[in-house]
């Protein structure tokens, strides 16, 4: 069974799903749904808390149970290297797709990315412009920003710094 839990966070409310004991996503949305109170499973508790210690600055990665379900290999893979990032570090699309062993590969990276359906879990907003501009966020680019300067100011960095 599916279960939906909204939370509010700094940067909007976040739609959190889970099932068979992992969260399967978190998404931006509007506004929250009306919601029957009832017990959140486990996995959405573990995240809940988790994203509170991150919004508050004392996490820097993830440890609930979650599960990244797509039946494309390439965006499995992508969605690995995102995950390899560290905290308050960025990486461009182009040094994503060169992980990948190939740079034509940069707009199905782009693609991928944008599709990741685990926001701030896996960190897809720490993927930039090549120029280091801030480019293509599916939550919105004042998001991203939002994200990498919080991320940047407890790293102790002042500028998006590609590793």
């Amino acid at each position: 069974m599916e279960t939906t839990t909204y939370y509010q966070s700094p940067v909007g409310i976040l739609k959190i799903t889970a099932k068979d004991s992992a969260v399967r996503s978190i998404t931006f949305v509007d506004s929250a749904e009306e919601q029957e109170k009832t017990r959140q499973p486990r996995a959405i508790r573990k995240c809940i808390k988790q994203l509170n210690e991150y919004f508050e600055g004392k996490r820097k990665t993830f440890g609930f149970p979650y599960k990244l379900n797509t039946d494309s290999e390439f965006q499995q893979k992508v969605w690995a290297e995102l995950e390899k990032i560290p905290f308050g570090k960025t990486i461009s699309y182009k040094q994503l797709a060169l992980q990948l062993n190939d740079e034509k590969l940069v707009r199905a990276v782009g693609a991928a990315n944008g599709k990741n359906p685990l926001a701030i879990v896996v960190p897809c907003h720490r993927v930039i412009g090549s120029d280091g501009k801030l480019v293509g966020y599916a939550g919105g680019l004042w998001r991203k920003q939002w994200l990498l300067e919080h991320e940047q100011k407890l790293a102790g960095t002042q500028e998006p710094s590609l590793f």
